[in-house]
């Protein structure tokens, strides 16, 4: 990452469009909401200017915006009027704040050690244009404008470059929460998922929600047939399958979030906030982890219709098909056999690969076909005290969901990625389910769910193996890796199921599950 001398130095193309966003500040509580909310988007490398006549509040702009990345709202934060240069060192990264305004000309800059303390720093800027009228073309600016009165002062944000999107996220975020009711919320970031999407916890008073970022998701290059990844894995591409499934799955008696508010062009969501008691807790809590087999089991039992309602929409639940499956387990070629081997298969291989896996889906996909929510594990399943039955367990991240095999959501489960199971206990939970379902339909058949468990554990491993991959090495989110010991144990114990035997037969020849063939 360059430094601030070498993002402002060099010669730049013009940014192809500016996003702008203006506001009042009627005092200086609510400069420093505009800092809290900004600071949510800057990110290391980030340069922000702040302009503004004498007096007008960039100094408290910049001091509130590094209080709210420090998280601490009492830090001290000194001007660097006199020494021109302040540098934070926060755990969330540093930041350089800067006060230009007695600076003679850009020559000076080196002086002030401006290359060294920016690198890889969030970047403020006070009276930009003492560099010069050269600045970089991805960038935030403020202006602050003072106005007859204090009540009347004003700001106005404009992102230039890449920095557009992300000023009109915010800008639109913000809209969407006054008009909820909720913009003078107290905000704390929620840990996500893999995915895009970004999750806060709002307090406003006594109450609390949670705050679902969830922008459209571009559907990328077509890979087969003239579709896209998207397409074809049959993922959501907005939040309308999130409302239409958690409105479905409360009507059943089942503990999704109640809907607040909504932007479904958008993508904002403002949600019932279903708490933070997880039910694992460094390995499965049993009681919490039974409630949530009997979900699936009462779940499993019942007549799921194909179209859910939205409004005076109406949303179809699509079905989990065979070119939905393949495309999965294509990740493992893509991209975790290059992670291990150096290179993915040879195309013979491939196309072998493909054949084995439908010869091995079809019978499970010939199967009667039920809601699958499709990431049914630990992450997403919260546990509230003070609910009854099956309310007890609350249940997020479904609006992926398609009609498949029962089995997926119950190995999903039970063979859960990120936590390791006590011994004997996936036994035990599969055997409740199985006990619940027999009781509900006698003539349910244990010995073909066994298949279908073995089938759906072996092509979620199989996936997974290529998404922590992917999460590494595309989205920089190395942390995934360490999951990949378990995912390879969970891939080898379903491939010993017999009717599996062609498909072990192809990883054992091309593909080493041991525990020392990660790097």
């Amino acid at each position: 990452m360059k430094g601030p001398a070498s993002m402002i130095g060099a010669a730049r193309k013009a940014a192809p469009g500016v996003e702008t966003w203006e506001l009042a500040l009627a005092d200086e509580t609510a400069t420093a909401a505009l800092a809290s909310d900004v600071a949510r988007i800057l990110r290391p490398g980030d340069l922000m200017t702040l302009s503004g006549d004498l007096g007008a509040g960039k100094t408290t702009f910049a001091r509130a915006l590094v209080r709210a990345r420090a998280g601490d709202p009492e830090l001290e934060a000194p001007s660097p009027t006199f020494t021109l240069l302040q540098i934070y060192d926060l755990p969330r990264g540093a930041i350089v704040h800067a006060d230009l305004y007695r600076l003679t000309g850009p020559e000076e800059l080196e002086e002030l050690g401006w290359e060294e303390a920016g690198e890889d720093a969030i970047v403020l800027v006070e009276w930009p244009d003492r560099i010069g009228a050269d600045l970089p073309p991805d960038r935030l600016d403020l202006t602050l404008d003072l106005g007859a009165s204090p009540e009347s002062r004003k700001a106005r944000l404009s992102g230039y470059g890449a920095f557009g999107n992300r000023l009109a996220r915010l800008r639109d975020g913000r809209r969407f929460l006054d008009a909820a009711g909720w913009g003078d919320a107290a905000r704390a970031h929620v840990q996500g998922d893999a995915s895009s999407r970004l999750y806060e916890r709002l307090t406003l008073g006594d109450r609390t929600a949670i705050l679902m970022d969830a922008p459209p998701r571009a559907h990328g290059p077509a890979i087969y047939d003239g579709k896209s990844y998207l397409t074809l894995a049959r993922l959501a591409v907005g939040v309308k399958p999130f409302v239409a499934v958690a409105d479905a799955l409360r009507a059943f008696g089942y503990g999704a979030p109640e809907i607040y508010a909504q932007d479904l062009a958008n993508g904002f969501l403002l949600v019932e906030d279903l708490g933070y008691e997880p039910v694992a807790a460094g390995q499965p809590i049993a009681s919490r982890y039974e409630a949530a087999v009997e979900l699936l089991a009462d779940l499993h039992g019942r007549s799921t219709p194909t179209e859910l309602p939205v409004g005076r929409e109406l949303y179809s639940v699509p079905p989990y098909d065979l070119p939905a499956m393949l495309v999965e387990v294509d990740l493992l070629l893509d991209w975790y056999m290059p992670h291990v081997a150096g290179a993915a298969p040879a195309p013979e291989a491939r196309a072998e690969f493909r054949a084995l896996w439908a010869a091995a889906l079809e019978p499970i996909l010939d199967e009667t076909p039920t809601w699958t929510l499709r990431d049914y594990h630990s992450p997403n399943l919260t546990w509230r005290d003070d609910r009854e039955g099956l309310q007890r367990l609350g249940v997020l991240d479904f609006q992926d969901m398609v009609f498949g095999p029962p089995a997926y959501d119950v190995v999903s489960l039970l063979q859960d990625a990120r936590v390791d199971m006590q011994d004997g206990l996936e036994l035990a939970l599969a055997a409740r389910y199985l006990e619940r379902r027999r009781r509900a339909d006698p003539g349910f058949d244990p010995r073909a769910f066994a298949r279908a468990y073995a089938t759906m554990g072996a092509q979620r491993a199989t996936k997974i193996l290529g998404i922590f991959v992917r999460l590494a090495k595309r989205d920089g989110k190395p942390g995934y890796l360490g999951n990949i010991p378990r995912v390879r144990r969970s891939l080898a114990a379903n491939l010993a199921h017999p009717d599996l035997a062609d498909l072990a037969a192809w990883c054992a020849a091309n593909l080493d599950l041991t525990e020392t063939s990660d790097r």
